[in-house]
C-alpha cells in the first residue's frame, strides 16, 4: 500500500530568548502554530529491506538528510529487519526559511513509517526519537500548536487564533549558528507564562533574533519593511521567512497580490491541529 502524508510548515508566532545555558544552548520561549501548506512524502513498498529516498536535495548528503536519519532511528528501534520502502519527497518549503521544512519532514517520516511498518510506537516515544534529530521535531510529532520552553522541547498544547498569513521568503539562507553567536543578540527577555501570550496586543511580542538577522541579511529587512505596511510583520524562527497575520483569506490575498515583482512566498491559514495528524486519523 502506498501512503502519502503532508509535512506541514510552522510559524514561531514569537520567539523570546530568556538566557544561555552552560552547554551553550539558549533557553527559549516560543509559540508554534502549523500551516495548511507544506511538503508531502509518499511511502511505497519495495522488495528487500532498504529505505530509499528521492529526489536528492542539493547540498544535503543523503546520509545526513533528516528523512533518512528518521528512518534509520525507527529501524534501530524495531530491532529487526523491516520491509523495504521508497520515500518520494515533494518539496515545497524553502530551505533555511525558519518554517520547519526539515523538522517536519523528519516527523512525517517517523509517524508515516510507524504506520507503514505497523510498529505501534507511542507518540511519546516517537517524540523522544524526534528530539534526537532536532529540537523542533517533537512539536511536529505531537501535532498540536504549543507554547514551547527549554530549547524548544518542553511543550504545552495551546490554541492561538487560526488566522491567515502572508509568508515571504527572501532570497537568502540564514546561518543559525552565526545568529546565536552574535554578541548583540538579546538573551535576557523576561520569561512569561502561557496566559499572557494570548492577552492584550500581540504586537508587543517579538522575535529576539529578528534585529540581528535583518542587520546581517538586508533582503530580510527589505521584506519585513514591505510587509509591515499592512500590519505587524515578524521573522519566524531563525530562518529567513517573514510573516504577517490577517483576519481573512481575502485580506491576505489582497496584500499578496500587491507584492512587488521578485517577492516569493505563499498565503495560507494557521491551524492548531497538524494536517499530518488529521490525515493519519482518517486512515485509522
Amino acid at each position: 500500500m502506498t501512503l502519502t502524508l503532508p509535512a506541514p510548515a510552522k510559524l514561531n508566532l514569537f520567539l523570546h530568548i530568556i538566557g544561555r545555558r552552560p552547554d551553550g544552548y539558549h533557553e527559549l520561549q516560543t509559540l508554534f502554530q502549523f500551516l495548511e501548506h507544506g511538503d508531502e512524502l509518499t511511502f511505497s513498498p519495495t522488495s528487500g529491506s532498504r529505505v530509499t529516498l528521492e529526489p536528492a536535495i542539493d547540498g544535503v548528503p543523503q546520509e545526513n538528510n533528516l528523512i533518512m536519519r528518521a528512518a534509520r532511528l525507527l529501524q534501530a528501534e524495531a530491532g529487526r529487519e523491516l520491509p523495504g520502502v521508497h520515500i518520494h519527497l515533494t518539496k515545497r518549503l524553502p530551505m533555511g526559511g525558519g518554517i520547519g521544512g526539515g523538522s517536519s519532514d523528519a516527523a512525517t517520516t517517523l509517524l508515516g513509517l510507524n504506520h507503514f511498518w505497523q510498529l505501534g510506537l507511542s507518540i511519546d516515544r516517537l517524540a523522544e526519537l524526534g528530539l534526537q534529530l532536532g529540537a523542533d521535531v517533537p512539536v511536529f510529532v505531537r501535532g498540536h500548536a504549543a507554547f514551547a520552553e527549554g530549547i524548544g522541547e518542553k511543550l504545552t498544547p495551546c490554541d492561538p487564533p487560526e488566522d491567515w498569513y502572508v509568508v515571504i521568503k527572501p532570497d537568502c539562507n540564514i546561518n543559525t549558528g552565526m545568529i546565536f553567536s552574535e554578541e548583540g543578540l538579546t538573551r535576557n527577555t523576561p520569561p512569561i507564562t502561557i496566559a499572557p501570550a494570548f492577552e492584550g496586543d500581540a504586537s508587543r511580542y517579538r522575535n529576539d533574533c529578528e534585529d540581528i538577522v535583518c542587520k546581517l541579511y538586508p533582503e530580510v529587512e527589505k521584506s519585513r519593511d514591505w510587509l509591515s505596511q499592512f500590519g505587524p510583520a515578524r521573522l519566524t524562527g531563525t530562518g529567513a521567512c517573514i510573516f504577517g497575520r490577517f483576519p481573512t483569506e481575502s485580506k491576505a490575498l489582497e496584500v499578496w497580490d500587491s507584492r512587488p515583482s521578485g517577492i516569493t512566498g505563499f498565503v495560507t491559514r494557521g491551524v492548531n491541529s497538524s494536517p499530518l495528524h488529521t490525515k493519519l486519523t482518517e486512515l485509522d
